[in-house]
C-alpha cells in the first residue's frame, strides 16, 4: 500500500470518528449526503425524462430513489390516510413544511395522490441541471415578487387543476417551521382552490424530532404522514378565504399535535430497546 493510500485511509477513519463522535460533524455530513442524493436523484434519469416532457411521471423514479435514501440517511415515514385520496379529480395539496427534508415527505405522496405538481419560484428554473429536471416533471414556475405575475399563476394552476385533474402540492405556512405550532398560513394556496371550485386536502407530517437544525442535531427518526380527508371548495368565493383558511388550520394543528406526540413516544420507545 503506498504513503497516498494510507493518508486517505487515515483520513476516512479521523473523518469516521469525528462524524460518530460529533453530533455537529454528523449534521453537516448527513445534509452534505442528502443535497447531493438529491440532485443525484433528480438529475441522473433525465435523459428518459425528455421522452415525455412536463409529465409528472417523470418525477416517480427521483421520487422511489428519494425515499430509499431518506431510510438510508435515517428519516424512515408511513403514510396514513392514502383512502381519502381520489384520483379522479385534482385539487389542493397542503403540507406543513419543516425542513429540507420535506423533500422526501414529497416523494412518497407523488406516487399517492395521482397527478401531482408542485409550485416553485422562478429561480429554481435556472439553477441547472435541478431546474431542467423540476421542468421535465411539471413544475409550475412563478414570479413572486410580480403581482400580475401571481394572478396569472392562480389561472394557470387553477386551469391545470380542472383540465388535467392536477394535484397541485403547496406549503402553506410560506416557510420552514420547527417549533410546537404551524405558522400563520398564507392565502395563495387558498386563491387557487377557490378559483378552481375543487378541493382542498390537508396534508400533515409529524414534528421531526429527529432534527434540530440550531442545535445542530441530525439522528434517526420515525414520521409519520398524514393525508387527511377532503375539503370542497364548491360554491365558495374570495370572501370565504379567511374562514377556510382557518378551519384548515385549526384541523391541521390538532393533526400535528397528536401525530408528534405519537411519533415521539415511538422513537422515545425504539431508542430504549
Amino acid at each position: 500500500m503506498t504513503a497516498t493510500n494510507n493518508e486517505l485511509l487515515g483520513l476516512a477513519f479521523m473523518a469516521f470518528f469525528i462524524i460518530t463522535l460529533s453530533s455537529t460533524a454528523r449534521y453537516y455530513f448527513k445534509f452534505f449526503c442528502f443535497v447531493v442524493l438529491s440532485v443525484v436523484c433528480a438529475v441522473g434519469p433525465v435523459p428518459l425524462m425528455l421522452l415525455r416532457p412536463r409529465d409528472y411521471r417523470n418525477a416517480l423514479l427521483p421520487a422511489y430513489l428519494c425515499t430509499k435514501f431518506g431510510k438510508a440517511l435515517g428519516a424512515s415515514f408511513e403514510v396514513r390516510g392514502k383512502e381519502n385520496v381520489n384520483r379522479q379529480h385534482g385539487g389542493v395539496v397542503l403540507m406543513n413544511h419543516q425542513s429540507a427534508l420535506d423533500l422526501v415527505v414529497l416523494a412518497y405522496l407523488w406516487p399517492i395522490v395521482g397527478r401531482a405538481t408542485v409550485v416553485a419560484k422562478r429561480e429554481v428554473l435556472y439553477m441547472f441541471p435541478f431546474g431542467l429536471a423540476s421542468w421535465l416533471w411539471g413544475t409550475l414556475f412563478i414570479d413572486r415578487r410580480n403581482q400580475s405575475s401571481a394572478k396569472t399563476a392562480i389561472n394557470k394552476e387553477s386551469k391545470a387543476i380542472n383540465e388535467k385533474q392536477a394535484k397541485i402540492l403547496f406549503f402553506p405556512e410560506g416557510t420552514r417551521g420547527e417549533g410546537d405550532n404551524l405558522l400563520p398560513f398564507k392565502k395563495g394556496s387558498f386563491h387557487v382552490a377557490i378559483e378552481s371550485q375543487g378541493i382542498v386536502q390537508p396534508v400533515v407530517i409529524s414534528k421531526y424530532h429527529f432534527l434540530n437544525s440550531k442545535a445542530k442535531i441530525f439522528n434517526r427518526g420515525h414520521n409519520i404522514i398524514h393525508i387527511l380527508p377532503e375539503i370542497s371548495c364548491a360554491g365558495m368565493t374570495k370572501e370565504d378565504i379567511p374562514a377556510l383558511m382557518d378551519r384548515v388550520h385549526d384541523l391541521m394543528q390538532a393533526e400535528y399535535e397528536a401525530l408528534s406526540e405519537e411519533s415521539l413516544a415511538i422513537n422515545n420507545l425504539g431508542k430504549s430497546l
